[in-house]
């Protein structure tokens, strides 16, 4: 029953904003436009299309506003005009009642709130879709107190994700079924993309652990600060961690009373950004405004502070590779080289011709550099490289996407510090030192010590092992040994002629990397 009612307002809703309508006459056939026409006789549908969609999802609840914001993200399958309205979407969700997170919080750790907290603010600082954040203090046993942000998840938030999201698989079908135009914008992949986010959201412990991982990693740069999570106070519906103190970075006015350096700070962000891409592979995906903040405590002026770890992207070393190839390419002008990336990765059917990818991504690519380079958007160029890829039905792949997605958002925050921001200037220094880690001497160095544990482990185990075979035989294996022994200073020659080809392959191949990162530079 509960269905039934759910599924009759979001009809309603549909037909308020005249979504029906805006789904028929997106697609091609003259029938499905002239079906709008009708459907849209009158109703007063003159906002645009994308104001339309965001209003609807608002009056969706949370979920659909959540799963509005990762549409917002496949600039890759929405016309540019939907994901901008869409992108302003915001989780305006009231906070729970503050008796149920402290319920929560004594049913994870199965004791009283007061024996776990010195104190605790029932007022929540933050409240989204999913949960909301409490200030409090931690007591160790020595009687000195510690200041932390306790997480809570939203209770009951499951059995709802479910139930709109089989809504949300059973609509994808019905779109999906219109016409083949419905079928290229993978209405269905697009759900499952979001049911995947949306479940990975809702366990606490693994946004605890994205965020230990990344504050492993950013340990090195002097640019960025993590709070460390408190692993004894973290479950899958409460995760504690330490309390940031900072001026959140959409407050220019405030930062710059501060003393802050916006345009260090604009170029610190980009650093920040492409540190985790192209060294470590592993980024905040989820770089908002609302997750950044500026220190402007005295030992750590000007530092960054990260915060909302529930969305991660990960790139392999493929897609590291294919990343800054097409950067490098790309400001380069060598449109050939972009279409071949394309190709090589596997993602565009084998029988795409090179020269037509070529000439397609060069239509939209060359615009662009009739403006400084200062004012060129990265991310607009990947967005415009993925638009294009879609008509030679490219396979995008996810983590692309949530790359796309955070360096749309670098740039934003980036310019709005600095609107002479030059991006690439802050980027090529990491792209030139992925691609000389790639092709030289270096990486054959990293190969070959790679490799050494391996035999090294086996060598010790040689004797013994060919003992042990000639035991199991011995006098089958008689002959063998005689035969072996006849043949040990034959062996003896020629070992000593492959050490010599494996040394002269070495440095051939290292002459070949270093003439390769030679010609690159």
């Amino acid at each position: 029953m509960t269905r039934v009612i759910r599924s009759g307002f979001i009809l309603w809703v549909i037909l308020r904003y005249g979504l029906d309508e805006l789904v028929l006459s997106s697609f091609q056939r003259p029938w499905l436009h002239r079906l709008a026409r009708v459907l849209a006789f009158g109703r007063n549908l003159d906002a645009p299309r994308g104001q339309r969609l965001r209003l609807a999802l608002e009056s969706l609840g949370p979920i659909f506003v959540k799963f509005g914001q990762v549409l917002s993200t496949r600039r890759d399958l929405l016309p540019p005009d939907v994901a901008d309205e869409l992108a302003r979407l915001q989780d305006r969700v009231p906070p729970f009642d503050s008796a149920v997170a402290v319920a929560t919080i004594e049913r994870a750790f199965r004791r009283p709130l007061a024996s776990i907290f010195a104190t605790f603010e029932h007022k929540p600082v933050a409240s989204a879709s999913i949960a909301q954040v409490h200030f409090a203090t931690l007591k160790d046993k020595q009687g000195r107190t510690r200041e932390v942000a306790v997480k809570v998840l939203r209770p009951g938030m499951l059995p709802v994700i479910e139930k709109d999201l089989s809504l949300m698989r059973m609509m994808a079908g019905w779109i999906e079924s219109l016409s083949a135009d419905a079928k290229r914008l993978k209405p269905r992949e697009v759900v499952a993309e979001f049911d995947k986010y949306l479940h990975d959201e809702l366990d606490l412990l693994r946004e605890a652990s994205n965020a230990a991982q990344l504050r492993r990693n950013m340990a090195s740069l002097d640019l960025i600060m993590v709070p460390e999570m408190l692993w004894d106070f973290c479950t899958s519906r409460v995760m504690v961690m330490e309390r940031m103190y900072g001026v959140p970075i959409s407050q220019v006015e405030r930062l710059n009373q501060a003393g802050v350096d916006l345009r260090q700070l604009a170029r610190d962000g980009v650093t920040i950004f492409f540190t985790q891409v192209f060294r470590d592979g592993f980024f905040h995906a989820d770089m908002h405004p609302g997750n950044i903040q500026v220190s402007i405590d005295p030992a750590t002026f000007g530092r960054y502070i990260s915060l909302d770890f529930g969305i991660i992207g990960t790139l392999t070393e493929f897609d590291k590779d294919y990343l800054a190839q097409n950067f490098t390419a790309f400001f380069r002008r060598d449109y050939k080289r972009v279409a071949e990336l394309h190709i090589e990765s596997g993602w565009v059917p084998p029988e795409t011709r090179v020269d037509e990818l070529e000439s397609a991504i060069r239509a939209v690519c060359e615009p662009y550099f009739d403006r400084p380079l200062r004012e060129i958007s990265l991310g607009m160029v990947l967005m415009r490289l993925f638009q294009t890829s879609r008509r030679f039905h490219v396979e995008i792949q996810p983590q692309l996407v949530l790359l796309q997605k955070t360096l749309l958002n670098i740039e934003g925050l980036g310019r709005e510090l600095d609107p002479d921001l030059d991006l690439w200037a802050t980027a090529k220094p990491f792209l030139e030192r992925w691609m000389v880690e790639q092709v030289g001497p270096q990486r054959l160095l990293a190969e070959l010590r790679g490799q050494a544990p391996r035999y090294a482990k086996l060598l010790p185990d040689l004797p013994r092992l060919l003992h042990d075979y000639l035991r199991q035989r011995p006098e089958t294996h008689k002959q063998d040994l005689l035969l072996l022994l006849a043949e040990q200073r034959r062996t003896n020659r020629l070992l000593q002629t492959i050490v010599a080809l494996g040394l002269g392959f070495a440095l051939g191949l290292a002459a070949t990397h270093l003439a390769a990162w030679v010609h690159w530079l």
